[in-house]
This record gives structure tokens, sequence and C-alpha cells, in this order.
């Protein structure tokens, strides 16, 4: 039955639980890697800290407060929230420093303390500046603002002059100040580092001084300025306001808008009022306009004209029909006494025609009176009309008045306001003037240093330490995340599904030989683990076990020659009669494994020049070899020949079990046509070599020929990645061979 590799595909949401052990195995692997970047990071840091000139800080507490004034001057009760940080900018500023080192005469007095001589320079600090002063354009190019550097472009020809003592001084001031404002308080600590624990406290003392001096030359100069141009901008703002009242007096009288005025508190009414009238005769005209469309529908007809709904509710034509109604019953009644030509009916009949007329003069009457009406409703919904629009018309032309009246109204109205909030502005500042807008009181005096602020040995060490120990285990998982080899058997049969027969413990040691080791500690760990590959095989089938098998690998160096020597001697053990053919006609190395000649081999017998006595027996008579011969020029087409299918025939008549040593997969293809000879196939994997690629594309064409995939043997296991079952066998027999 052949068996396949299934394609592995992880599930969308498979959850692989990963356990500590998993972790603590990768330290344990990489331990000298780890070991090696704890060991340079900690020792960078040791040679830092040690050789770092210490640092002395020295630091006042001062108390920095908006001068609210007098009541009324100022709001007491104004929020600031960056009111600390622009003290704090301004302490940092280069005026304060500047004028530190004027009043401490740090320039000349004390000039040593911050610039040292070329001669004097020691050679570390040589070659510090030596490795700083190529990188100075970047570090200003990082400290700088886009503001500050496109100025600092724009003025290249000043920023080319050389710097003063003075202006070094001052920069160098402002690097090593510290200005810390201590949280839900109005104190700020300033603090001040050298190397000398005197100089930092006279600078950070100096710094409060100065940093007061210069808030009063703020003040002054604010104030000086800020009155100047308010009155020069009032005496503007005065000529503005004078202009906008004479424009504004010269179109009232021009305009008379005293009556304008007036107007545009009647328009409105009149306007609503000649609407709802004009509304009136429009439904007043469309009604009468109606009535007339019904009369004309009549055609003059009385019938249909009395249907009309205002003439059949007309109170004179009601008792005229009435009185016509009673006429006829009196007719109706006197024809069953009388004949037509009574006196008494000509007198009835008479009246009855008088009525009949008097009903026709009163519809035409109606109808007159239905016309003229809707006459005049026509007439009078003209006259609405035009009223409207005269009306319209005034109106817009007031309101348009009004507006620019209003315009010109505003602008006075401004310029007043402007005028009198700068004098009231100038006032202000007059009083205000002479007092401090921030008070400061200093909290605590600058103390001398007793113990260096830098470095901080212990806490230096103690980072050195916690680094080197995550640098080197990060990047020990790193490098195993981008190892893409086979590591574990459990990963073998996970991704391809084929059994992992056995798995092989790597050898080390110089004195040490796999292909003889199992023959000189038939009891060590590795040979146990070569049994239990002998057991899979054996119970690999469930009839009898496979008789040929074809050993193979997917590259070059991952053990297969060694294996197939081993899997022979472990067979061989059983009292089973063993071949081992040498199929690798390009590189052979079972005869130099087995320590054999070969000059006469497989490649030989498949040319025919030679049909007997290819085959060597070595060890015991239960092992026999065949070499692979002379290297033919083409051993592809020798493997694939009827003597090769007629060999594997006879050979499997003769021997319990028939290895096939083969060249890899990925080499050549002669390992895919010696599949179809044998009755399984086991691939060997060297674990931490064999790649994750290399297996899909070998297992591919395997399964491409159907080959009769046996299972794997996992070759060059770490010691520390074999079971718990081969650690105790191991340190057995480790200490029985010592």
């Amino acid at each position: 039955m052949q068996t396949m590799y299934r394609d592995h595909e992880p599930e969308e949401f498979e959850e692989q639980e990963i356990h500590l052990r998993d972790y603590m195995r990768i330290i344990i692997k990489r331990k000298y890697l780890i070991l090696t970047v704890f060991s340079i990071i900690f020792l960078a840091t040791a040679i830092k800290t040690f050789t770092t000139t210490p640092t002395y800080t020295s630091a006042s507490q001062v108390l920095i407060e908006r001068n609210v004034g007098s009541k009324g001057l100022d709001d007491p009760y104004r929020y600031e929230p960056d009111f600390i940080d622009t003290q704090s900018e301004i302490i940092r500023s280069a005026n304060v420093a500047k004028k530190v080192v004027d009043n401490l005469q740090l320039a000349s007095k004390y000039r040593h303390y911050f610039i040292k001589d070329t001669g004097n320079i020691s050679f570390l600090d040589a070659v510090k500046n030596h490795i700083s002063k190529p990188l100075q354009p970047i570090i200003r190019f990082l400290k700088d603002s886009p503001e500050s550097s496109s100025q600092y472009n724009d003025n290249s020809v000043l920023s080319s002059q050389p710097k003063s003592d003075e202006e070094i001084i001052a920069d160098i001031l402002r690097e090593e100040l510290t200005v810390t404002p201590l949280k839900k308080t109005k104190i700020v600590s300033i603090s001040y580092s050298h190397t000398d624990p005197a100089m930092a406290r006279l600078v950070a003392t100096a710094i409060v001084h100065a940093y007061m001096d210069e808030m009063l030359e703020i003040k002054l100069s604010a104030s000086s300025y800020s009155v100047k141009w308010m009155t020069d901008k009032a005496q503007v703002e005065r000529e503005k306001l004078e202009h906008s009242e004479r424009q504004l007096q010269g179109f009232m009288r021009d305009h008379d808008l005293v009556t304008v005025e007036d107007k545009l508190t009647i328009l409105p009414q009149k306007l609503r009022e000649f609407g709802l009238q004009l509304s009136k005769a429009q439904a007043e005209k469309k009604e009468l306009q109606d009535q007339l469309k019904q009369i004309q529908a009549s055609e003059n007809d009385l019938i249909k004209l009395e249907s009309i709904p205002i003439l059949a509710a007309n109170d004179v034509l009601k008792a005229v029909r009435n009185r016509i109604y009673t006429t006829r019953q009196t007719i109706h009644e006197l024809s069953k006494k009388y004949g037509h030509k009574h006196p008494k009916m000509i007198k009835v009949k008479d009246e009855l025609s008088i009525l009949n007329d008097e009903k026709r003069h009163e519809i035409d009457r109606i109808l007159s009176s239905i016309t003229n009406s809707y006459d005049l409703a026509e007439s009078k919904e003209s006259s609405m009309k035009e009223l409207l629009a005269q009306t319209k018309g005034e109106m817009l032309n007031s309101n348009e008045k009004y507006m620019q009246y209003r315009i010109m109204k505003r602008e006075v109205d401004s310029n007043r306001i402007m005028y009198e909030t700068l004098q009231d502005s100038i006032k202000k500042k007059g009083v205000t003037g002479q007092s401090h807008s921030v008070n400061i009181w200093v909290m605590k005096q600058a103390e001398l240093p007793e113990i260096p602020s830098k470095p901080n040995k212990k806490r230096n060490l103690m980072l050195g330490i916690i680094l080197g120990l995550f640098g080197g285990v990060g990047l020990a998982f790193f490098i195993e995340y981008l190892d893409n080899t086979i590591k574990g058997s459990q990963e073998l049969e996970e991704t391809f599904g084929l059994t992992v027969l056995g798995s092989i413990e790597e050898l080390r040691g110089k004195d040490k030989h796999i292909e003889s080791y199992i023959l000189k500690y038939p009891l060590s760990p590795m040979a146990e683990s070569y049994r239990l590959i002998r057991s899979s095989l054996l119970l690999s089938s469930a009839e009898h076990p496979p008789k040929s098998m074809l050993i193979t690998s997917m590259n070059a160096n991952e053990g297969k020659t060694s294996t197939t020597a081993n899997i022979a001697r472990i067979l061989a053990q059983g009292g089973n009669n063993v071949l081992v053919v040498d199929c690798d006609l390009r590189r052979p190395r079972m005869h130099e494994l087995l320590g054999i000649q070969n000059e006469i081999g497989l490649s030989s017998y498949l040319t025919g020049t030679a049909e007997k006595n290819i085959v060597h027996k070595i060890e015991s008579d239960n092992i026999s070899v065949i070499t692979s011969g002379p290297i033919p020029p083409s051993p592809a087409e020798l493997l694939d020949s009827a003597r090769m299918k007629q060999l594997m025939a006879v050979l499997s008549t003769q021997y319990d079990f028939i290895l096939l040593d083969s060249p890899p997969v990925q080499s050549v293809t002669d390992s895919l046509m010696l599949s179809q000879y044998v009755d399984g196939t086991i691939v060997i994997v060297r674990a931490g070599k064999t790649t994750n690629e290399d297996m899909n594309s070998g297992m591919k064409k395997l399964n491409d020929v159907r080959a009769h995939l046996l299972g794997f043997v996992l070759n060059g296991v770490k010691s520390q990645d074999m079971g718990k079952y081969y650690y105790g066998y191991s340190t057995y027999y480790d200490k029985d061979m010592a």
C-alpha cells in the first residue's frame, strides 16, 4: 500500500500549546551565544561606567508665582497651565546663561573649568573629540528645530564665524542645566552638573539670580514698548473715529433717516394688510369665476340654472318656487271640478304665468349680479397687486438706506470701542508697569554636593546585566525563529504524516567514529537507537517486514551511508543475512567506510564487465556488501536498466534483507528510479541541517514516483534534545565506558 505524506496546512484557529521546556530548550541550545552577548554588553557597560569622569550636581529650588496685583488690575483666578513651562524655558534660555557667564566671569577667571587647552587634553578626550567631530552636523540636525535649521541655513555666513569663549561656555552651561517643575506645585528645581562640586554649586546659585534679572528686564522692556505702541495706535484710532462719525452724520442728514425709521415701522404693517386683501380678492374672484362657469354650462336652461347652488339657495327664488308649487296644486285640484275655460281655472293659470315670469326675472337679476361682482373682484385684485408692488418698492428702498446707516453706525461703534480700550490699557499699563509680573522666592539654596550624581555605578551595572540577559536571550530566540531546518521528530511527523523510525544522537569527539561506535559499545544509547529502528522496520508491515529497502536523504552529508551500515549491523545481529548495495555510482563511500576494495562492483556488473565475485563478505557471514565499482559515465542509465532489475530479483532470493545506499534525492534522480525496485524507502533527515524547503521538494518527488515510504530516521540529534530514556542510558554507559 502506497504511503503518502499529507499536505500540512495549519488551521486558521489552530492553537499549539507552548511549554516552558520549549523555551528552556532554546536557551540551553544557544547558551554560548547568550553568554557571549551578555559578556559583551556587561563589559562595555562596566568599562563605560568606571572610565567616566564623576559628575557632581547641585540644585536650587525656587517658588514662581504670577503677580496678580491689586484687585481689578488682574484676574487672581486665571488658570495658565503653561506658565511654569514658560518660566522653565526662560531659565534654560541663552540670555540667562550669558548673564551667568558675565556675572561669574567664567570666560576669564574660571575659563579652565570649561575650555581645555589643546596641550592638556587627555588621550581619551582626544579620541572622543575625533569621533564626535564628524557627528556634530548630525547631532545639530537632531537637536535643532526646523525653524532654527532654516535660520541657520539662511545665515550661513554669520554662523560660520567662530564663537567667542562667552558663547561656548554659555552653551556648555545650557547643556548641563536641568530645570524640573515639581508636580502639583509652583516650585521649580534648578540643578547644574559639573566635574567640580564647588563650580556646580556656584553656577546653580548664579542661575537663580540671572533668572530674576532676566524677568525684570523682560518686564521693563515689554512695558515701555507696549505703552509707546498703544499711544501711537490710540492716535490712529481717534482719527478714524472722528472721520466715521462725520460720515454718519452727513448720511443721516442727506437721507432724512428719522422719516425712514418711521416708514420701516409702518410699511411692514401695510404690506401685511395689502397681502391679506389681495388674497381675499383672489379667493372671491375664483369663487365668482366658478359660478360663471356653471351658468355658462347650463346653456340658459331654467332647470339647470335653478340647480346652481347660489340660485338654489336664494330666498326670493325659494319663495317664488313655493308659490308656483302651491298654484300648481290648486290648478290640479280645480281641474277635477272645472274645465280649462272656467274662470277660476283661467285665473289660477294667469297667476302661474305671472309667477314664472317673476322667477325668470329674479334669475336674470341674480346672474347679472354675479357678473358684476366678478368684474369688481377682478378690478380689486389688480388694484391690490399695484399697491403691494408699490409698498414693496418703498420698503426695499428704505431697507437699503437703513442698511447703509447700520453699517456706518457699526463702524463708528467699533472705532469708539477700540479707542476707549486703548485709552484704558494705557492707563492700566502705567499703573502696573512699575510692578513685577512674576514673583520669585528662593525656597532652597544650592548646597555643595559630596557624592557624584554620575555615573551611578550600581544602576549602570544592574542595567548592563539586564540588557545583556535580555539581548542575549532575544537574539537567541530571533536566530531560532530564522532557523528553518528540521529540529525534532514531532515536527517531521506533524508536517509529513510519516512515522519517525528512530532518532540518532550526534556523536562528538575526534576519536569517536559512528560507523564503528556500535561495534565498540554495543550497549550504548546509540546502539539502542538503532535497535529501535530495527524494531520499527520489522513492525512496519502487518504481514511481513520489508525485505529490500532504499536508504536515501535530501542532500549530501546527512549520514545516509553510515546509517545504512549501522542498520545492516543491527539487522545482522538478529541472525539475518543482510546485503548492503552501494548504489551511489557518483560519490561512493561505502567501501571507504567498511575498509574494502572497490575495483569491481555494481557498475562492473551493470556494464557487463563482471558477472561474478562482486559480493564482499565482511565481519561475519551475515553481512555482505556490493560496492559501487568504478564510476561510470552515465549512472542513471545503468540503474534504470533491465540488468539492475534482474539483479534485485536474484538477490531477493538469497538474502533476508537488502539495503540500497542511494544518492541524495535533491542531487540526481537515481533514488527515484531505485525506489521502484524495493519494498520500501527510508529517508535520512539531519537535525538542524535539512531544511523544510528541501524536505517538501524531495518528498514531492518521491510521492510523484509513488515510492513506498517506510518513515524517517532523524540523524544528528543534539544530546539535550534526546528523550529522558536516552539521558539515563547515556549517563550509565558513559560511566561504564570510562
